[in-house]
């Protein structure tokens, strides 16, 4: 999928990004080729690379096999799609780890933008900056179809459930918001805990991603399933977006970079590839 996007995108990128950034059609890279373009000149933390963010670890269906370098994995694609957009070849982009909240903390930055799943809500606006939505999801909740949790189709009857859920996510947002257990929910720092608990039985099910949630069901734990995903009329669409830091200059070309690939059909072929088949599932009525 790289080798077809840098091909297909290699004549038209230069072009459309120096436009959308105030460049003209004469423009050239800022700092030599596959190092950057006008739009991007000055505005990396390291001249001539773009250092791209993930988590530690970062999980399939977004990563493969925890290698984001290998582009493969559907964020690993479009980091590097985008990356082509402004000009960087692969081997001038630079990958960093690290925690979800972490990311999202007031501060400098080690990384040009950050990709793990980030949800763009008016909260985090406050501390960061995002670029436009790469991808749109619904949540969704994964247990064991022989338990309590299964065969659930409203948010009725999940009231009683035991749940589990990662810290500072819109996932925990949403349990506590629209579906408001009567059980104080188990929030763990990450979906890893959250998933060794739901596989020691120790809760009745976790909220993710419907994405996240069909790798969980399918691959990580035996047996599960995915019961069930919400209506974006719910209030459970969620938007993800690239991170930067605060006013960050670089998301206008970063912005562009997503409208060219949208335009061309790249971005909607990276999500076919990546997450065709983790979309269909169960909706569970939230009224």
């Amino acid at each position: 999928m790289r080798t077809t996007l840098r091909a297909s995108l290699a004549l038209a990128a230069a072009a459309s990004l120096l436009a959308a950034c105030g460049g003209t059609d004469e423009g050239t890279a800022a700092s030599g080729e596959g190092t950057g373009n006008e739009c991007t000149a000055g505005k990396t933390i390291a001249d001539g690379t773009l250092t791209i963010a993930t988590g530690n670890p970062a999980f399939s269906p977004w990563v493969e096999n925890d290698a984001p370098e290998s582009g493969e994995g559907f964020e690993a694609a479009v980091a590097y799609a985008v990356a082509g957009e402004l000009g960087f070849a692969d081997e001038n982009v630079a990958w960093v780890r690290t925690g979800f909240d972490e990311a999202i903390q007031p501060g400098a930055k080690n990384f040009d933008f950050n990709l793990q799943q980030y949800s763009i809500t008016p909260e985090r606006q406050q501390t960061v900056s995002f670029s436009d939505p790469y991808y749109t999801t619904n949540q969704a909740i994964v247990g064991y179809p022989d338990s309590v949790a299964g065969g659930a189709t409203s948010v009725a009857d999940l009231k009683g459930l035991k749940f589990g859920v990662q810290a500072g996510t819109t996932s925990l947002e949403f349990l506590e918001t629209v579906i408001a257990p009567d059980t104080e929910p188990f929030v763990y720092d990450d979906n890893a805990a959250a998933k060794a608990a739901l596989e020691a039985k120790q809760i009745d099910a976790i909220v993710v991603d419907l994405p996240t949630a069909f790798y969980i069901a399918a691959v990580e734990i035996e047996g599960a399933a995915v019961i069930g995903q919400f209506p974006a009329a719910g209030g459970s669409a969620d938007e993800f977006g690239l991170l930067f830091d605060l006013d960050n200059p670089l998301v206008e070309c970063v912005n562009a970079a997503l409208a060219s690939l949208r335009d061309s059909g790249d971005l909607a072929a990276i999500k076919q590839t990546w997450l065709a088949d983790k979309t269909n599932a169960p909706v569970i009525a939230t009224e």
